[in-house]
């Protein structure tokens, strides 16, 4: 019995790479953007405030104390501008001593919003 092999070379960790790069929406930036958050939990309203790590024109990585599950929405305010969105938890990353990694996409953003050309 003969066993059909592709014809295409292994995929080396740069192809991986360039794979995943190419899914990015927008350029990614360190940059530590002062930012409050606001959900509804349990009926009530909550709040916290805390520092970006990542920015991009379509969301941040954040940490905040609060636990929060996927898809929870809330508003986020860049608190350098003053700027409100409407924004979604779309990543929860690992519990860090000052509070739980999260990734939060902007639902519908202003290309200005963080005050930073990206």
């Amino acid at each position: 019995m003969q066993v059909k092999t592709p014809d295409s070379k292994p995929t080396g960790l740069k192809d991986v790479g360039r794979r995943y790069s190419d899914k990015r929406r927008g350029h990614r930036m360190n940059s530590r953007v002062h930012v409050r958050a606001e959900w509804d939990a349990e009926g009530k309203r909550c709040a916290g405030e805390a520092f970006t790590r990542v920015v991009n024109p379509y969301g941040c990585m954040v940490v905040l104390k609060d636990s929060l599950a996927l898809e929870h929405r809330l508003s986020l305010t860049n608190l350098a501008t003053g700027s409100s969105n409407a924004a979604i938890v779309v990543w929860k990353g690992n519990p860090r001593p000052e509070g739980w990694e999260y990734g939060i996409e902007l639902v519908a953003p202003d290309l200005d919003f963080w005050g930073l050309e990206l």
